[in-house]
C-alpha cells in the first residue's frame, strides 16, 4: 500500500478507535445504580454489554445487534437480527426485549447504539413484518434524511420514539447512547426508544405524501397511521451521550498534525457533497464527518460511502488535481448492502475503472458504485468494527 493511503487509513482508525463501545460504557458505568436488567441495542451492543456486565455481573441481559457483530457474550442472551432490512430474528429479538422490559421488576440500564432502528422490529398494532420491511425498503432509497425516515419509523413501531420507556413503567430508565446520528439528536439514534418521538402519525403521513410514497407504502401501514391514537405521555429517562461522529472527527484530528476539519457536518445528496467537500480542500489533510444520502435508481451494488468517494475522485479530475488520496468509510465497517466499509480513490482511480472496461457514469446512474470501486481495487475493506457513529472522511492532497 503507498504512503498516501496508509496514512489515510491510519487517520480513520483513529476516528474508528475513538468511538470505542466497550470504554464508552466503562468510562461512565462506575457511576450509575445496579440495574435489574440491562438491553443493549445496535451494532455496538456486544462490547457496550461486555462493559455492563464486567460492572454488574449476573444481571438479566439481552444484547440484539447485527449478523457481523453477533457472538456469544458470558451471562448475556445474544440475539443476531437483519440490518439495513430488518428480518423475522429481529422480530423474535424484539418479543424478547419486549418480554424483559414488562417484567424487569427494577431499574433499566439500555444500551443504544446506530442500527438499532432496523435491529428491533416490533410492528404496531395490526402491522406485519413485511409491512415495516417494505416501508424501510422504500424510506432507504427515497433520499430522506435519517430523522425524517426514523420518524415514519417511530410510529409503525412499538418500540421506538418512546415505546421502550412505556413497557419499562413504573422503572426508570438509563440509557448511555453512541450516537450515529450527525447532531447527535437522542430521539433519531436507534429511532429514539428512550426518549420523546420525533413526531406524530400525522407528521409521518406528511413526510410520506411529500416524498410521493404514500401511495406506495402498503395499505396496512396507511391504516394504522389513519387510526393511530393521540400520543400517550410518556415516563422520564436519563440519556448519556458517550460517544458521537464529531468526537471521532476531533480523535482523527488529534492524530493528524495541521488538518482543516470541515467544520460542519457533511450531509446531503452525495453529488452535492463531493462538490462541497473538493471546494473546501485546499492542499494538506482535510477531515470531516456526517452522513449523506443516495436517491437510488438502479440495480447495482453500493452504499452512499462507496458512491461519495468515486464522486470525489470525479469531482478531483474536473479541477485538475494530480496528487491525492481520499478515504471515505463508514465506522461500522460496512457500507449498505456490501461487505465494503466505502472506498479510497486517488488520481488514477477514473483511469483504473476505463482500463478495466468499466464506464464510471454507467456505475453511477445504475447505483453500481461497488462495481466501479472494486475494478480499481479501490473498495475500502475492514470488516466489522463493531461500533458505528456515522461516517467519516480524510482528503490528503499535494498536487
Amino acid at each position: 500500500m503507498n504512503r498516501p493511503r496508509a496514512r489515510a487509513l491510519r487517520i480513520f482508525d483513529a476516528g474508528v478507535k475513538a468511538a470505542d463501545p466497550y470504554a464508552a460504557v466503562a468510562n461512565v458505568i462506575g457511576d450509575l445504580e445496579a440495574p435489574a436488567t440491562i438491553i443493549a441495542v445496535g451494532k455496538a451492543a456486544r462490547l457496550m454489554a461486555q462493559a455492563a456486565l464486567e460492572r454488574f455481573p449476573k444481571t438479566n441481559t439481552i444484547v440484539v445487534t447485527n449478523y457481523a457483530n453477533a457472538k456469544a457474550l458470558k451471562g448475556a442472551d445474544v440475539f443476531a437480527a437483519g440490518h439495513p432490512i430488518p428480518d423475522e430474528n429481529g422480530t423474535l429479538a424484539a418479543r424478547a426485549v419486549i418480554a424483559a422490559l414488562r417484567s424487569a421488576g427494577g431499574p433499566v440500564l439500555a444500551l443504544i447504539s446506530g442500527g438499532g432502528s432496523a435491529l428491533l422490529p416490533a410492528p404496531a398494532g395490526q402491522l406485519t413484518l413485511a409491512d415495516k420491511a417494505s416501508v424501510n425498503e422504500l424510506l432507504l432509497g427515497s433520499g430522506l434524511a435519517i430523522h425524517r425516515m426514523n420518524l415514519i419509523r417511530q410510529q409503525l413501531s412499538d418500540l421506538k420514539g418512546g415505546g421502550f420507556l412505556s413497557l419499562a413503567a413504573p422503572h426508570p430508565v438509563t440509557a448511555l447512547i453512541l450516537s450515529d446520528v450527525v447532531g447527535d439528536d437522542l430521539s433519531a439514534i436507534a429511532s429514539g426508544p428512550t426518549v420523546a418521538p420525533l413526531g406524530t402519525a400525522a407528521d409521518a403521513m406528511a413526510l410520506l405524501h411529500q416524498a410521493g410514497l404514500w401511495d406506495r407504502v402498503p395499505q396496512s401501514v396507511r391504516d394504522h397511521l389513519m387510526g393511530a391514537p393521540a400520543p400517550a405521555v410518556l415516563p422520564s429517562s436519563r440519556n448519556i451521550l458517550v460517544g458521537s461522529n464529531s468526537q471521532s472527527v476531533a480523535a482523527m484530528a488529534a492524530a493528524t498534525r495541521g488538518a482543516f476539519v470541515i467544520p460542519a457536518p457533511v450531509e446531503g445528496d452525495v453529488a452535492d457533497a463531493a462538490a462541497f467537500i473538493c471546494h473546501q480542500a485546499g492542499l494538506g489533510t482535510t477531515l470531516w464527518g456526517g452522513e449523506t444520502t443516495v436517491i437510488l435508481k438502479g440495480t447495482g451494488q453500493g452504499g452512499r460511502n462507496q458512491e461519495l468517494a468515486l464522486r470525489i475522485a470525479i469531482e478531483a479530475s474536473l479541477r485538475g488535481w494530480t496528487k491525492w488520496t481520499c478515504l471515505q468509510g463508514g465506522s461500522d465497517g460496512r457500507d449498505g448492502p456490501t461487505d465494503a466499509a466505502g472506498g479510497i480513490v486517488d488520481q488514477g482511480t477514473l483511469q483504473r475503472i476505463a482500463k478495466a472496461g468499466g464506464d464510471v457514469e454507467a456505475f453511477l446512474n445504475n447505483n453500481d458504485s461497488y462495481q466501479a470501486l472494486k475494478m480499481a481495487d479501490d473498495l475500502l475493506i475492514t470488516g466489522a468494527t463493531g461500533t458505528n457513529v456515522a461516517d467519516l472522511g480524510v482528503l490528503i492532497r499535494s498536487g
